[in-house]
């Protein structure tokens, strides 16, 4: 028997390349807006969080309500560039191919948004009915409730999964769900995901031998 019964990925920065758009985007229009941030102010703050999570960090940062189309004018400008420029993450569908055991998402996205995104890159197919989203439960990430949701829906239990995250966020709420945590170090540097609890990894190729790599 394997180690692992289920491999969970997240979505945004895992499977698809979709963090340095998203964050690029967000970060010229929370400018527009009149707070000063940069791209590695995105990845500190941002990276990893639900939307509702997100609005609440940009109301600190504005010191005022956002505006009430800023999810609407954002997810417009997002998705038109991520139409032109989105690619999957390099090597993961190699990653899929490779797995003997069921896999499936937990992302912090909502599902039009994971829809979108692995319909862009053709991933989509890969993973139809096993896409769970953090607005399915009652705590995003760093909370464990979607990877808990996930591994229940899937049938398996948490300390049988194993996780691929890019964040700290998101490694801590695997953490805290009792699973095994790899962090994909493609934008995050590998001592924060080392720090947070995960494996950390650089490249998709690297990913297979750990997920069959015996306990030590």
């Amino acid at each position: 028997m394997g180690r692992f019964d289920l491999v969970i990925f997240d979505c945004d920065g895992v499977l698809v390349d979709s963090e340095l758009i998203a964050n690029r985007i967000f970060a010229a229009l929370l400018n527009e807006l009149g707070a000063s941030v940069t791209l590695d102010t995105m990845f500190e703050r941002f990276v990893g969080h639900s939307m509702a999570d997100c609005l609440v960090i940009v109301e600190e940062l504005l010191g005022r309500v956002p505006p009430a189309d800023l999810v609407t004018t954002l997810r417009a400008r997002t998705n038109a560039a991520l139409a032109v420029e989105l690619r999957a993450v390099d090597g993961v569908a190699a990653v899929l191919d490779s797995l003997a055991v069921p896999y499936c998402v937990a992302s912090s996205g909502d599902h039009d948004k994971m829809r979108t995104t692995l319909g862009l890159t053709g991933l989509l197919p890969r993973f139809e009915g096993r896409l769970f989203s953090a607005t399915e439960v009652a705590r995003g990430k760093p909370a464990p409730d979607v990877f808990l949701y996930a591994a229940q829906r899937m049938g398996c239990a948490p300390a049988r999964a194993a996780v691929v995250e890019d964040t700290p966020i998101g490694v801590q709420g695997a953490i805290a769900a009792g699973m095994t945590v790899f962090g994909y170090a493609g934008h995050t540097p590998a001592e924060r995901l080392r720090h947070a609890g995960a494996t950390p990894f650089a490249t998709m190729a690297e990913l297979p031998a750990l997920l069959g790599a015996p306990e030590h």
